[in-house]
């Protein structure tokens, strides 16, 4: 089993930026596929980045290609979201997830093999 915990959400302003961290604990995660996905009220749970297991490579969602980034530390087991030049639709509970195996490009949510419970990103304009 792996236990994901998100921390970092809050109210910012449009052009402001964020960082996101997921905490990994259990098994260790250094074999697994980790992503980034959102849900904003009334929407479905959409991908938002994944990184694969070294970190050498990465992936985003056309929204947010330029302004988020995505980097890990499997030492210490933690998957970071870097969101810079931040909207208002990008207002969502932020969820962090974790795939068995190799994986890339737009991970399907229903795919993803442990989650987090997420955290709250506000954007005001």
């Amino acid at each position: 089993q792996v236990q994901l915990v998100e921390s970092g959400g809050g109210l910012v302003q449009a052009g402001g930026s964020l960082r996101l961290s997921c905490a990994a604990s259990g098994r260790t995660v250094s074999r697994y596929t980790m992503g980034w996905f959102r849900q904003a009220p009334g929407k479905e749970r959409e991908f938002v980045a994944a990184i694969s297991w070294s970190g050498g490579r990465t992936y985003y969602a056309d929204s947010v290609k330029g302004r988020f980034t995505i980097s890990r530390d499997n030492a210490n087991s933690t998957v970071y979201l870097q969101m810079n030049s931040l909207k208002p639709e990008d207002t969502a509970v932020y969820y962090c997830g974790a795939k068995i195996g190799q994986a890339m490009g737009v991970l399907p949510a229903g795919g993803m093999d442990y989650w987090g419970k997420g955290t709250l990103v506000t954007v005001s304009s």
